[in-house]
């Protein structure tokens, strides 16, 4: 496990240059957003994947953007400091293609575990393949069939079993494939794709949305690996406050995915010259009070997570007594979140009617990606973990999430 992060002394000048490599990441964003809602329906498609959006991800430095300032990149949704502007970065993604935000939500979310609980040897290694263009992702879901890692005499490990919602199947490198071990406990690998033979099932993937993630079925069985392709110890995938923490994370992409929505809205009742309607004026104060209330949840998340640790979720080897908290408003920003999208869509529908909706209109597709793409695991545990803290915690309102 990694016990420290790589730290150095900062050179002179740094927060400028720090700041301005945000700035210009962010600039990179919003236009590669743009491209990627403009090619989106050339990549809705079974099959399909976004190639060149990640091509123009790679060359605008968003592949290392998540590594250390030490490593070449600026922290994104590793360092609590630039927490919000993590988030804006994914929400700005997911406003161009929800699949898109969808695999590089993923990317973010393993150079974090990566950095979080490696050893210094991996950190340094998978952020030199990160600089070098190749994508991460995290691929945890299974079904009967799931992975097992099973230790062999000569010091590697042998994968029997499938992942089911391999986002990026085919063109994200280093995914991690976590397993069973022997003895039940769970085991984060990755596996380098280009140097093992796999079995892909595209067939397994027969979407309502989110086509162009080619999140397909993938059998590992007769992968080996070497012992430096483990992250962690047993059972650290699913610790806390690091894996609901998270959430966060997709929310933001969601968002995107709303915002694209009331924007496609406003333009389409525009055109029509819908402006005047009482009706579509109360709908479509309805949809930006929504995206607002959606931004303040994410900064809200944002400001949180700063003030938890000086790194997302905190170090691993140190105590968290306050992860239950963390935890419980993190589920609170997916909850609420969630539920914006789900009012987003419905008010989009209203306001553009069957014309609005026919499948050579961009709304259409959104609707059925994000559909598709809220429906992330365990949203019931994930409320009533809200609800369990709150009861469980004597303080006032005004004190339950900030101790000012």
């Amino acid at each position: 496990m990694n016990n420290a992060t790589i730290t150095t002394q900062p050179p002179q000048g740094f927060v400028i240059e720090r700041q301005s490599t945000i700035a210009q990441t962010l600039k990179s964003a919003v236009e590669i957003a743009d491209y990627c809602a403009a090619n989106a329906s050339n990549v809705d498609v079974n099959g399909a994947f976004p190639v060149q959006e990640f091509k123009l991800i790679a060359e605008a430095g968003l592949l290392a953007a998540p590594l250390q300032r030490e490593l070449g990149g600026w922290g994104a949704g590793f360092d609590a400091a630039v927490t919000h502007e993590t988030l804006m970065l994914l929400k700005h993604i997911g406003r161009g293609n929800l699949a898109v935000g969808r695999v590089y939500e993923g990317h973010v979310n393993a150079l974090q575990l990566i950095q979080t609980l490696g050893n210094i040897e991996q950190i340094q290694m998978y952020a030199s393949d990160a600089r070098n263009g190749k994508v991460f992702g995290v691929w945890n879901a299974e079904a009967n069939d799931g992975v097992k890692v099973i230790p062999l005499d000569n010091g590697k490990y042998r994968l029997e079993g499938s992942k089911t919602f391999c986002s990026g199947a085919g063109f994200v490198e280093r995914p991690f494939v976590n397993g069973a071990l022997p003895d039940g406990s769970w085991q984060m690998c990755i596996v380098p794709m280009e140097e093992v033979a796999t079995v892909s099932d595209p067939s397994w993937w027969q979407p309502l949305g989110m086509r162009a993630t080619a999140s397909y079925k993938i059998d590992f069985t007769g992968v080996e690996l070497e012992q430096s392709s483990l992250i962690g110890n047993p059972g650290d995938y699913y610790r806390q406050p690091w894996l609901s923490g998270g959430v966060v994370r997709f929310a933001a992409v969601q968002l995107g995915g709303a915002e694209a929505l009331f924007n496609l809205t406003r333009e389409y009742l525009q055109k029509l010259g819908y402006t005047n309607d009482p009706y579509q004026k109360e709908r479509v104060a309805r949809m930006a009070i929504g995206i607002e209330s959606g931004n303040l949840w994410l900064r809200g998340a944002a400001d949180f997570i700063a003030n938890y640790a000086p790194i997302f979720a905190g170090y691993p080897i140190h105590p968290q007594p306050k992860a239950e908290q963390l935890v419980a408003y993190a589920n609170m920003v997916r909850t609420a979140i969630e539920q914006i999208c789900i009012d987003i869509m419905q008010l989009c529908e209203r306001s553009v009617g069957t014309r609005g909706l026919m499948p050579q209109h961009q709304i259409e597709r959104i609707i059925r990606d994000l559909t598709l793409y809220l429906r992330q695991p365990a949203f019931d545990a994930a409320l009533s973990n809200v609800g369990e803290y709150v009861l469980s915690d004597n303080n006032p309102a005004h004190f339950l999430w900030r101790d000012e």
